[in-house]
């Protein structure tokens, strides 16, 4: 087991979380950062809670992440199948296999019987589901029931003494009472095993060295390793992770409400962005940086900065990133990035001026933090909103209703009459004259002029800038559709 070799196994029961993308993230980091193999196997013996789809949704985020796998299904290395479905006669092998060293039995209890133990048996510990009828019976008894045809389980005999230790690499030592432990079922009655089974089968048939998941199965390491040893395997490395939360007292869940992966792709998080953060959700980069693409990751990954403390989702954290990356991306990119945002907000018309689109996303790139945000932003440059002349005053600016009113008098002629060129520069220097002429702040005529053509109290761009985008014959009808409204209001 000299070279690292991880494995990320989903089961195809829905979307893909965000703890699930963690965990795929650091077993892929850990392989790479140490020259390993990265394994992906489908755990899909949970037949009645298999998802139509899931699956692609497995290989389309691999791919949308760029998380490439170098065995599994597709990529067929040595230790295939590498679909659990698959590899039913594997699992009954080792299952026999176990019976016959003694570590394992048949149990022929019915349904009716098991259900009967749900209601208290005092002689079962508190954390034991099974009073262990069938461990007893005879090999006689066995062998009967075996002619008959009875259907059965294979369930693992568990040590009713002393104590199992594991190391855990975030963890350390953690001990259990084996009195506490239950014997699981390790194949069922339609000839899949469970997924613990197939977990410690299939982790040592394809060399898995390092295995990383959630905290949650911290209480079933105990029955993984006395599996390991009942065959006389090698144990792998074991890196627990804490829970990633919603807030203190709640896990990030999707029946909370909570978004998925590609739920937050399509509301317009850039992958680079979630995986980004994701990788900070339970691990700490050496030095001080917090941006990092995933081949960055592949060098500065280490197993030594991961945390035992539950990791708190941020949703605004997360925007803030997001934000940082969009405005880093370049103009192409971002615009590639952008564009059904970008055509939902403008309107087919506008969208068929490449130069105004290009305009746009030079402008909303500096100022939005999810592209969601973009059609609701720019949506007024097709169609001029209803708006409250409240939002022409603003103490900074120094503007009110009335000082407004007047700009934007002074605004209109000058706007007819202008004669150099329709761009953002020249059209800013002539309304900082205009202002100087009339005494006024430049911020008194344009953060009127930016309202009038906006008719929104946040715009992506200022009053020329929104100028240039207009035209100058909709910005004339706009500065007079706002001189309307004011002295309707100021007249009232």
């Amino acid at each position: 087991m000299s070279q690292v070799r991880t494995r990320f196994a989903p089961s195809p029961t829905g979307y893909m979380h965000i703890g699930n993308l963690r965990t795929c993230l650091y077993e892929y980091l850990i392989a790479r950062v140490n020259g390993g193999t990265f394994v992906l196997r489908i755990e899909d013996t949970d037949q009645e809670r298999y998802v139509e789809g899931a699956m692609d949704a497995v290989f389309g985020t691999l791919e949308l992440t760029g998380i490439g796998y170098d065995e599994g299904p597709g990529k067929e290395g040595d230790c295939g199948p590498y679909i659990q479905s698959q590899r039913r006669e594997i699992y009954k092998k080792y299952a026999e296999e176990l019976v016959r060293r003694g570590h394992a039995y048949y149990c022929f209890c019915t349904k009716e019987r098991l259900e009967s133990l749900k209601g208290g048996d005092e002689n079962l510990g508190a954390s034991l589901n099974y009073d262990r009828h069938c461990r007893y019976l005879t090999q006689e008894e066995i062998a009967a029931n075996l002619a008959a045809g009875k259907p059965y389980v294979i369930r693992q005999m568990m040590p009713t003494e002393g104590t199992t230790t594991f190391t855990d690499l975030v963890y350390g030592d953690i001990t259990v009472d084996n009195k506490t432990l239950d014997d699981q079922v390790l194949l069922k009655s339609d000839g899949l095993p469970t997924y613990n089974f197939a977990n410690v089968v299939d982790d040592h048939l394809m060399g898995i060295t390092h295995v990383v998941r959630g905290n949650e199965y911290l209480s079933s390491t105990p029955k993984y390793n006395l599996l390991y040893e009942a065959f006389g395997w090698e144990i792998p490395t074991y890196i627990h992770c804490p829970p990633i939360m919603k807030d203190q007292h709640q896990k990030l869940s999707k029946r909370n409400g909570d978004a998925s992966f590609l739920d937050l792709v399509n509301k317009g998080y850039l992958v680079d962005a979630i995986l980004n953060y994701i990788a900070l959700l339970g691990w700490s980069p050496r030095g001080n940086e917090e941006f990092f693409t995933l081949k960055e990751l592949e060098k500065e990954f280490t197993l030594e900065g991961l945390s035992k403390s539950p990791a708190i989702f941020d949703i605004e954290k997360l925007k803030w990133m997001n934000g940082e990356y969009i405005r880093r991306m370049s103009p192409e990119d971002f615009r590639k990035a952008a564009d059904k945002w970008l055509h939902e907000g403008l309107g087919d018309a506008l969208y068929a001026d490449e130069a105004v689109v290009n305009k746009v996303a030079a402008l909303v790139q500096q100022r939005c933090v999810i592209l969601s945000d973009i059609p609701e932003r720019i949506r007024f440059l097709k169609e001029l909103p209803e708006y409250d002349t409240a939002i022409y005053c603003h103490k900074k600016m120094k503007t009110d209703e009335t000082i407004s009113l007047r700009s934007l008098e002074l605004t209109l002629p000058f706007v007819k009459a202008y004669t150099g060129e329709w761009i953002s520069g020249d059209l800013y220097t002539g309304l900082c004259e205009l202002a100087a002429a009339n005494e006024l702040k430049n911020s008194q005529i344009l953060w009127p002029v930016r309202t009038a053509c906006s008719g929104m109290e946040v715009s992506p761009g200022g009053a020329t800038e929104l100028m240039e985008l207009l035209g100058r014959d909709e910005t004339v009808r706009r500065i007079e559709a706002g001189i309307s409204l004011l002295k309707a209001k100021l007249e009232a």
